[in-house]
């Protein structure tokens, strides 16, 4: 699983994600790729969920690995590269993912400057945020995440992160998708 950072809207809804692996998943190993302290993160969110049951009655049944995103990397067979975004005062790690000769970028959230159109570069499909039409501070505008699919036309895009309406080429929920 990848994260791109730490914002509550991208991570709270891990502990009944990891509750689920627990109790009906357990025996896979799941591996978290993300920025720098993201054990640290994580673990703290997990002990805030369970309180003193964390460590001693969840952890030994949760299969897990932390990884701190690299430049480029290999998790659990497939090759990665990060490209750090502009988001917020941290920023957000962008990802391209390859799948065989297909390449996943996913960006979480971003603003749409320089960095988000190298990440997009040559990708077969592109998640990328549209987070409402106008101003959306820190975010990409509807106006600006149509305006990077017209600038980059061999890749899909499918746009996440909607707080408001809604554009063409959004997510569904549930929606699956082939690359």
């Amino acid at each position: 699983m990848f994260l791109t950072h730490f914002h509550g809207d991208h991570t709270l809804g891990l502990p009944p994600f990891v509750l689920h692996r627990i109790f009906v998943d357990k025996p896979r190993l799941l591996t978290f790729v993300g920025p720098e302290g993201i054990e640290e993160r994580l673990q703290s969110l997990f002990e805030v969920s369970w309180g003193i049951d964390w460590k001693p009655v969840m952890l030994p049944r949760f299969k897990v690995k932390y990884v701190t995103a690299r430049p480029r990397g290999q998790v659990a067979g497939f090759q990665y590269q990060t490209i750090k975004l502009d988001h917020g005062t941290a920023g957000a790690n962008g990802y391209r993912i390859q799948f065989g000769d297909k390449v996943l970028a996913y960006s979480g959230d971003t603003e749409p400057t320089a960095p988000l159109d190298r990440l997009v570069d040559g990708a077969d499909v592109a998640i990328v945020e549209a987070t409402g039409p106008g101003d959306v501070f820190s975010h990409m505008s509807w106006e600006a995440a149509t305006a990077l699919r017209k600038r980059h036309p061999g890749t899909r895009f499918v746009f996440n992160h909607l707080y408001s309406g809604t554009v063409g080429g959004a997510a569904k929920d549930f929606q699956v998708l082939e690359i």
